[in-house]
């Protein structure tokens, strides 16, 4: 068994996907295709962030490998990364926060395991938004809650999500 996901892992790292797809418990997983919507949410945040990655210290990463155990990686919409940590061709240390952008054939049941791989990796701030019902809300202890705030103060970073909301196209 640990050899045919071995097996498997090794294709996923060794592929170029397009779009990129995600290995998730042994199998290679395409994601949903995002549609206009999907993606004005996922540049909006990432101009949010941009705008202040210089005062935060962080780099902003659409669509980057994460890889969240040995031998699972997923591919958020958004990264929000430590600049102060090294660059690599995948992210390895927790992201400071990622985002994911519902798409229409996204399922509720993949999209919590994915949640809850994020959260086994500490990833501080993990946010999900359904374009369609623009309410924005934080995975916390393998659950959604409603927040209106962003905060990571150890890193000076505090905001209101409607900020990102105003930059929407």
């Amino acid at each position: 068994m640990a050899t045919a996901i071995q097996s498997a892992l090794e294709i996923y790292l060794h592929t170029d996907f397009q779009p990129d797809a995600e290995f998730i418990h042994g199998e290679i997983k395409e994601r949903p295709m995002g549609e206009d919507d999907h993606s004005s949410w996922q540049l909006a945040i990432c101009a949010w962030f941009r705008d202040h990655r210089d005062q935060w210290n962080i780099r902003i990463r659409p669509a980057l490998r994460v890889q969240v155990t040995p031998e699972n990686y997923l591919v958020p919409d958004v990264s929000i990364l430590d600049a102060a940590l090294p660059r690599s061709r995948t992210a390895t240390h927790p992201p400071l926060a990622v985002f994911e952008v519902w798409s229409p054939e996204n399922k509720v049941r993949d999209m919590m395991i994915k949640l809850d791989l994020y959260e086994r990796m500490r990833i501080p701030q993990i946010w999900l938004l359904d374009p369609a019902d623009p309410v924005w809300q934080r995975y916390e202890d393998g659950r959604l809650v409603d927040r209106e705030s962003f905060s990571l103060p150890e890193h000076g970073i505090q905001f209101e999500m409607s900020e990102i909301a105003k930059l929407v196209e």
